[in-house]
């Protein structure tokens, strides 16, 4: 439906390392994950792009993520999205570094002015609008589905293996979509948690596949606010994390109505939000 930009080859970079293992010194080869920055533009016919964001991440995947992006943070909706450009070889050294959003309507600028975007790999939006705001753009979530307790606990082995660029670096976060069954639909990676769930997010979008109102996220590392509020955005009613979600997530989450699983690794996990969708056989 859409054209495939080219995909870059620099999510992982080769780099020379010293060792130490113990008393023993060694130089050797070693892999490390890329990490560059990429600007997000939008536009409609005929329009001039318009700069919207910069996030750090890691390249591959760039036009989901930039897709990704503007329907998490409620910039699109359904029908808006046809296309991808990348920026211009003559003015850019990487052109893939730059990607714009090519919509079916014009796109208002003052939706990004007004937002203040600036993105980290790290922390994902800052400046951004008060969880009252988020849930005005944001229906509350519907029931979903019932999830097995044996099936959370098979997610994090199934995310793990599939992070082929973790392999190799050991350096990026995941964010893995499954179903109720616990089959993998779509993984992406990325040096940012929030940049790898809005690539998923956008190649669900690209697919025709939202809302997501039978799927269950599973992310490494922590859960942030941006987190569950891309997650509620794309219509997913249950997140779960290797690790801890901060207050506001748990918050977020209540108010959304979304099932919110923490440190969920080994044999068992914690539910800070709606536990209703899950099946704990006790």
């Amino acid at each position: 439906m859409y054209a495939k930009l080219p995909s870059p080859s620099r999510d992982i970079v080769e780099t020379r390392t010293l060792a130490v293992r113990g008393s023993v010194v060694s130089a050797r080869d070693d892999d490390l994950a890329g990490e560059e920055p990429m600007e997000i533009r939008a536009a409609g016919p005929g329009q001039e792009p318009v700069p919207v964001a910069v996030t750090m991440r890691t390249p591959g995947n760039d036009e989901e993520l930039a897709a990704g992006f503007l329907w998490t943070e409620g910039l699109i909706g359904p029908g808006d999205l046809t296309g991808f450009e990348l920026g211009d070889p003559g003015t850019v050294a990487r052109p893939d570094n730059v990607v714009t959003v090519r919509l079916a309507r014009r796109f208002d600028p003052s939706l990004a002015a007004t937002r203040n975007f600036v993105a980290s790999a790290s922390c994902g939006i800052c400046g951004k609008a008060s969880l009252d705001a988020v849930e005005t753009r944001c229906e509350r979530l519907p029931a979903g589905p019932s999830v097995a307790r044996t099936t959370l606990l098979a997610l994090p082995v199934a995310l793990r293996s599939a992070q082929r660029v973790f392999d190799s670096t050991g350096g990026l976060h995941a964010a893995g979509l499954f179903d109720a069954s616990g089959r993998l639909a779509a993984a992406r990676e990325d040096v940012g948690r929030h940049n790898a769930l809005d690539k998923l997010v956008g190649a669900m979008l690209r697919a025709g596949r939202l809302p997501l109102n039978r799927s269950v996220l599973m992310v490494s590392g922590r859960v942030s606010f941006e987190i569950v509020q891309k997650a509620a955005m794309a219509g997913i009613p249950v997140t779960c994390a290797v690790s801890a979600p901060t207050d506001l997530a748990v918050d977020a989450a209540d108010r959304l109505g979304m099932t919110l699983v923490g440190f969920l690794r080994g044999d068992g996990f914690n539910v800070y939000a709606h536990p209703d969708r899950i099946e704990l056989g006790v």
